[in-house]
């Protein structure tokens, strides 16, 4: 994990430069995560505050994007919390989201956690 926190500042430095630059490939990866527990309830935002905390955060601690949306699965709409990671194409950063997803689950009594896996180039503008 330190030798990909380590390229990923790397890479976030290199474009530090004056002219911007577009990096190696990279990796965008999503997490759609429900808010509704199934048997009733929902995970309040304390507790997804707690979980970024002891779950997100440690295995990316660079940088990660959180927003909420409104989803529908099965019929049904719920509020989710869409989680957003960039990272490099190795195969242990992929492993970390598989974590954290699995995580979600456990914690929040989920049936399923969506994981969108896009191809992407980041650039820095600064």
């Amino acid at each position: 994990m330190r030798a990909a926190v380590a390229v990923l500042t790397l890479y976030l430095s290199a474009c530090a430069s004056i002219t911007p630059r577009v990096e190696a490939p990279v990796l965008s990866e999503r997490l759609f995560c429900g808010l509704s527990i199934p048997g009733g309830g929902t995970v309040s935002q304390q507790e997804l505050d707690a979980f970024v905390k002891e779950v997100v955060e440690p295995r990316f601690p660079v940088g990660f994007t959180i927003w909420r949306a409104q989803g529908h699965w099965r019929g049904g709409s719920e509020e989710v919390m869409v989680l957003e990671i960039l990272h490099p194409l190795d195969a242990r950063l992929a492993d970390a989201v598989r974590d954290i997803a699995g995580e979600y689950q456990r914690r929040f009594h989920q049936e399923a956690v969506l994981r969108v896996m896009m191809p992407a180039r980041m650039e820095l503008l600064r």
